[in-house]
């Protein structure tokens, strides 16, 4: 298993994570930058680079740290074989079989491969991957396709494959190959738009989470926040909490996107700000100031949220801000 923790791991913290999943099989980062930070905390793990090196340097320092880049490119095929090192490369031929973002054609695979295996520098046989685009269309004809095409491009080739990324691995047994690349799941949020992390057995790795610093009355038909976008229908009373778009919650969140405050349902009304974010709270009313509320996590399923705001979950975990403070605890 290379455990897929790009992206400062989903925004979840790439070291802290790296420590935690540390009896992975190796791990998977997008770019040299994060395979650098993992070696100089002290990792020495597999790891592999999904961008592939970017220059010359990078190949060197790829080489030097015994990371293991993908290729997909016949430039990046090129400085391999003017490559002249002590160190020898594990690769990965990127094979595009459906994504049309990174990899050679399936009727490059050949030929790309023979070229990798020429190379002094290059260790044999090359592994094989390729990216499922739409995994999580389960039965869908898509990624019927794209193993059918992955399968004929390297037939008969040497390698171990990898393929599965999380929905993958949930939904396509037949893409699991040699090494699987779950992402998203190891975190306990779900690759699929319509079922919670929660409904797979998966347990949210992250709470984010802030405090009710007011509390407001507000009349029947006033409008609350920024464009009036919220009109009380009755009576209602609304709770302000310190957190908005300046820490990453997202101001597309609608009205009605969940929320929790002090471990009782709840949801969002008015647009998010850059500091500040209302809720009703009408049915609460024992709410205060200081209670904690859960934007997302074990009481709100980040899946639920990201619908309120028209997106996907691992977008909002990998914005959270920088001014968010972070901190780890048992589970």
């Amino acid at each position: 298993m290379l455990a897929v923790i790009k992206a400062n791991a989903y925004g979840h913290g790439l070291l802290t994570v790296a420590q935690a999943l540390e009896a992975a099989d190796g791990f998977a980062v997008a770019r040299i930058e994060e395979a650098l930070a993992l070696r100089e905390a002290g990792s020495r793990a597999r790891i592999v680079l999904l961008e592939g090196f970017r220059d010359a340097g990078e190949l060197a320092a790829a080489a030097r740290h015994g990371f293991e880049p993908f290729v997909h490119q016949d430039w990046q095929i090129a400085l391999l074989e003017a490559f002249r090192s002590p160190q020898i490369l594990r690769v990965w031929l990127k094979i595009d079989t459906g994504m049309h973002r990174l990899g050679f054609a399936p009727g490059e695979a050949a030929s790309a491969a023979a070229r990798l295996a020429a190379c002094h520098a290059v260790a044999r046989p090359a592994g094989l991957a390729t990216h499922l685009a739409d995994a999580e269309n389960e039965g869908g004809e898509g990624t019927r396709a794209q193993l059918a095409a992955f399968a004929a491009a390297t037939a008969g080739m040497p390698g171990e494959r990898s393929i599965a990324n999380s929905a993958g691995l949930i939904a396509w047994p037949e893409a699991r190959g040699d090494w699987v690349r779950p992402g998203i799941m190891l975190y306990g949020i779900s690759p699929f738009p319509d079922r919670t992390g929660n409904s797979l057995g998966l347990l949210p790795a992250m709470s984010f989470e802030t405090r009710v610093i007011a509390l407001k009355d507000v009349a029947p038909g006033e409008r609350v926040g920024y464009g009036g976008t919220w009109t009380a229908s009755r009576a209602s009373r609304i709770a302000v909490a310190a957190v908005g778009y300046g820490d990453g919650y997202p101001r597309a969140a609608a009205n009605g996107t969940p929320v929790s405050v002090a471990g009782a349902a709840a949801a969002v009304a008015g647009r998010p700000s850059m500091d500040m974010l209302t809720i009703d709270v009408t049915e609460l009313p024992r709410a205060a100031v200081g209670d904690r509320v859960e934007l997302w996590g074990r009481e709100v399923p980040v899946e639920r949220v990201a619908a309120g705001c028209g997106t996907i979950a691992y977008e909002l975990t990998c914005r959270v801000g920088r001014r968010v403070a972070f901190s780890t605890r048992g589970a």
